[in-house]
This record gives C-alpha cells, sequence and structure tokens, in this order.
C-alpha cells in the first residue's frame, strides 16, 4: 500500500478516469475536489469552490456525476466543462444534501440524499430539510424525472450495483443521528425497469460504519469500515480487512487493468494493488 499524497481535511468520494489516468476526489470541508495524476503522480486542485461535494462517479459518455452538499443537487460536468444541474427538487422541494451517486447501464442515475450537509456548515450549509425525510432517488436518463426508489432508511449513504446489476447495495448510517439506528449494509433485487424489492440487511459493520464502496468482477465488495477496508462476498461473509492507519471514507477501482484500489482517507489518498478487478461501470 502506498500513501500517494496528504493534506486533506475529509477526503471522499474518488472517481477515475481511464482515458485521462487520473482520479479526481473530494475534501468536503475545505469546498475542492482534488486531482491526481497517475502517470506524473502530482496532485492539484480540480474545482475550488464545488458546493461542498461529496461523491462523484463518472458516466458511460466519460463525464463527471458530481454530489454537491451546500448546493443541494447532483449535477453533470459535460466535456466542454459546462455544468448541467441533473437534479435539485423532488416535488418542488429542496433535496436535502445529495451524498453519493452512481450510473446504471442504460444511463438512469441513482443517489442517497441524506442531511449530512445541511446539518453543519463545515459539511455544506445549516438548513433544515424541506422533504422531511432521506430518500434514494432514480433521475431517467431519457425524461430527466426523478422518482423515490427506497424510502425506508434513516440516513442512507454511499451505494452501489453488483456487476449485473440485478442487486444494489445501500449503506445507511442512520445510527449518527438515532441512538441505536443502523450501521450496517442492505441489499435489493432490482428489476428490469429499475424496480427495487427485498432489502434485507447484507452486513453490519464491525466495528465503525460503512460508507462509500465499490464492487469487484466477481460481484465482491469493498467497503471503507472501521478500521480501513472491509472485503465481502457476495453471499455476505467477510472475507478480510485491509489496515488503513486513518479513516477511511470512499475507495474506488482504477490503473490500466482497473486492478489498483484507490483509498480516499480522512486526510490522504492511498492505494493498493490487488489481483481483484473492479466491475467495469463505463
Amino acid at each position: 500500500m502506498n500513501k500517494l499524497w496528504t493534506g486533506a481535511e475529509f477526503g471522499e468520494g474518488p472517481a477515475y478516469f481511464p482515458a485521462g489516468r487520473y482520479l479526481v476526489w473530494t475534501d468536503i470541508p475545505n469546498d475542492r475536489i482534488l486531482r491526481y495524476d497517475e502517470c506524473s503522480e502530482q496532485v492539484a486542485v480540480f474545482r475550488h469552490p464545488c458546493g461542498f461535494a461529496c461523491g462523484n462517479t463518472v458516466d458511460r459518455q466519460g463525464r463527471l456525476v458530481t454530489c454537491e452538499h451546500s448546493r443541494r443537487r447532483v449535477s453533470r460536468t459535460e466535456h466542454d466543462g459546462g455544468i448541467t444541474v441533473i437534479a435539485d427538487k423532488y416535488q418542488g422541494k429542496l433535496l436535502n444534501s445529495p451524498n453519493d451517486v452512481i450510473v446504471r447501464s442504460d444511463d438512469s442515475i441513482w443517489f442517497t440524499d441524506p442531511t449530512y450537509g445541511i446539518d453543519d456548515e463545515k459539511w455544506g450549509l445549516h438548513a433544515p430539510s424541506e422533504i422531511g425525510r432521506q430518500y434514494v432517488y432514480r433521475v431517467d436518463a431519457r425524461s430527466g424525472q426523478i422518482e423515490v426508489v427506497a424510502d425506508d432508511f434513516i440516513q442512507p449513504n454511499g451505494l452501489a450495483f453488483s456487476p449485473d446489476e440485478k442487486k444494489l447495495y445501500i449503506v445507511d448510517t442512520g445510527r449518527t443521528h438515532v441512538p441505536g439506528g443502523p450501521f450496517h449494509m442492505r441489499v435489493f433485487d432490482v428489476s428490469g425497469n429499475g424496480r427495487l424489492s427485498g432489502g434485507g440487511v447484507f452486513a453490519e459493520c464491525n466495528p465503525g460504519a460503512f460508507d462509500g464502496f465499490r464492487v469487484d468482477d466477481e460481484g465482491n465488495i469493498w467497503t471503507s469500515g472501521g478500521g480501513g477496508i472491509h472485503c465481502y462476498r457476495p453471499d455476505g461473509a467477510l472475507i478480510g480487512k485491509i489496515k488503513i492507519p486513518e479513516g477511511v471514507a470512499n475507495v474506488v477501482f482504477g490503473g490500466p487493468n482497473r486492478s489498483r484500489l484507490y483509498i480516499a482517507a480522512t486526510t490522504s489518498l492511498y492505494a493498493i494493488d490487488l489481483r481483484a478487478t473492479g466491475a467495469k461501470t463505463f
């Protein structure tokens, strides 16, 4: 494992661009997106301010999709640098603070909307929730219509599809707001039209809490958790853990063969080369 860079206050949301061989990730309290060049090994500021961005992903057209806490929206950076707002309201009410985001092969955009970015100005701003609930949403690629796909989370957080997109995993970090609440990951069945069913607990985090995660091409889940990275088989069995010397928020597969795991930790960016290969999502 290599420490590639340090100097963040709270690192989150790594996203890898294979065409350019670079990675972006967020430093939420400092309101900036950072960029790591895989070839030169240099780090620079990609965007500041950035709406206290949290989660990021890359869509099938190679565009950056970002959850912005303080602007309470999901946005997309076009190839010419322009910004397109994907979602900022539901039924006329402002979103809470979109947290993490993924794109399905049908180009629909799925994201979680907890309250972390409106709880405290350190993470975005201090504002009331207009919706009054914390949902998981899907945005249709053609119509742009936003709909709720899961409504029984306390604080929905990281999310990812299985390689065949027949399963959707979603983290609930509700214990941060409700005593005795969940620090677990749930799994849903996904129908062809994007409807969810099931939703049983896939894994309980011990110790600590899950946050962001990714899936490899065999369906194993590589997730942040207490002490570093926890790896689970598709049946929920814990394979093992990778110890990281500071708290981890999120990870992403990158490198020429998608076999390098980039780790966004509290202050630093780490990388470890694996025998596993990340599921192809772009």
